[in-house]
């Protein structure tokens, strides 16, 4: 979330028309953009001030919370890969055929928390399902379901191996997909030639395209997968491009709050991959 990207730390209250500003950089209109921002504050995604004409927002404590737990989440799935136990989270459900919807939205709620369907009606991941995902499977639908960590054991010829849940070569081409577009401006920003704009765009860019990684990919270590699986790659480069874009799409952001002709605004920062791997501490 671009609002994130630079106010999370203290929670920055933004007027108005410096988020109309930075959210024009995007192709944004100002009716657009302050449509946005009204749904995230009706959404309980940001608080709403105003102070006699001037109306400014800032991150609610529980979408900062959110947001925080995601930042660590991207940051950090690397290393969880590597560090894996052996052991496999599954999720074993049943719903009837008239639920038909209810069985999509299941499906997808667990897509979104990193598992993958080994066969109908029980999922798999490598992950250790922690209190926020057990709460947030709890609450996608109404169904019968049951968690548990197991270890796999090898059956020879009748087995399946569970990382057969992951389409990898489809993921591998995500990851293929990644570096072969953002290469290119790691040679541009090495070489200056990218002014605080283009940084601000690129760097929530990449971050928006690498994002659905942890997602996508298995998170279990390299011995295990495909020789040559780009994961490592892919994360070399969004560090380096997401940290190397941070102090101009920063100077920015500050010219953009600056020219909005607001009283002025404290606080404002660009966070590196390490601050988000920490939780962004103030």
């Amino acid at each position: 979330m671009l609002f994130a990207d630079y106010a999370l730390r203290h929670r920055v209250w933004f007027p108005t028309a410096a988020l109309v500003a930075l959210l024009g950089e995007f192709g944004v209109t100002p009716g657009a953009a302050r449509t946005t921002v009204n749904r995230l504050a009706h959404r309980g995604v940001v608080h709403r001030a105003k102070d006699g004409r001037r109306t400014s927002y800032r991150l609610t404590p529980p979408a900062s919370t959110v947001l925080i737990a995601g930042g660590r989440r991207i940051a950090g799935f690397v290393g969880q890969a590597e560090a894996w136990d052996n052991t496999w989270t599954l999720v074993a459900f049943t719903l009837p055929k008239e639920r038909d919807a209810d069985r999509r939205t299941l499906r997808n709620r667990l897509r979104l928390l990193g598992y993958a369907p080994l066969f109908d009606g029980l999922w798999v991941s490598p992950q250790f399902m922690d209190k926020v995902t057990a709460e947030t499977l709890s609450g996608a639908v109404s169904a019968t379901v049951t968690v548990f960590r197991a270890r796999r054991v090898d059956l020879g010829a009748a087995d399946r191996d569970p990382l057969e849940a992951w389409d990898l070569s489809g993921i591998a081409e995500e990851y293929a997909d990644f570096i072969g577009h953002w290469t290119p401006l790691l040679g541009r920003l090495r070489a200056g030639a990218l002014n605080g704009a283009d940084a601000l765009r690129a760097r929530t860019g990449v971050m928006d395209d690498y994002r659905r990684f942890p997602l996508l990919d298995p998170e279990v270590p390299l011995r295990l997968m495909p020789p040559g699986w780009p994961r490592e790659e892919a994360r070399n480069l969004f560090v380096a491009l997401y940290d190397g874009l941070a102090d101009p799409a920063l100077e920015h952001v500050l010219r953009l709050v600056a020219a909005s002709g607001d009283a002025p605004v404290t606080g404002i920062g660009a966070y590196s991959v390490a601050d988000l791997l920490t939780g962004i501490p103030s």
